[in-house]
């Protein structure tokens, strides 16, 4: 057991000196992963061939806030955002279509609201039982339904299973 492992911003040179600045790091993470990805002879790859699946990712659909609104458990605490599921799961296409844009803009910005982050140094957020919000449980499960059939297909196993 490793115990407590503070987290540092600083990493070891090419020469095994210490580097603390910040571009210096970043310059040193460059580095490293140009010399392990980069192949001799391969130099010939122009930057705007280079593609990410971002595009490829396609926007929340009307259908999958629906699924996901109805997998929330009712009789259940709301956490910070103070939102019930059965408010939720009442609210018909109307309050599905804005949980739709509100999701879909987060997607859009690439960030979490800072509610749903956590103070990490606040010791009253870590307890025994720890509730998330409601958006944030209807935001993380469609992700989760869009990955599970390309794991399930990797794996060769349906993802119940790996659950047992």
């Amino acid at each position: 057991m490793k115990g407590y492992q503070p987290r540092t911003d600083t990493v070891n040179g090419e020469k095994g000196d210490l580097v603390i600045d910040y571009h210096s790091i970043l310059t040193r993470w460059r580095n490293h992963f140009s010399q392990l990805l980069n192949v001799p002879g391969c130099n010939n790859v122009r930057e705007t061939e280079i593609c990410t699946a971002e595009p490829l990712v396609p926007e929340l659909s009307a259908f999958e806030v629906e699924v996901s609104v109805e997998k929330l458990k009712r009789h259940k605490s709301p956490g910070a955002d103070q939102i019930p599921a059965e408010m939720m799961k009442a609210g018909g296409m109307t309050i599905h279509s804005e949980i739709r844009k509100f999701i879909n803009s987060i997607w859009n910005k690439d960030e979490l609201l800072e509610e749903w982050k956590g103070d990490k140094t606040g010791y009253s957020n870590y307890r025994c039982i720890s509730l998330l919000p409601t958006m944030y449980k209807t935001l993380s499960s469609i992700p989760l339904s869009r990955l599970t059939p390309y794991a399930e297909k990797v794996m060769g196993i349906s993802m119940q299973q790996a659950n047992y």
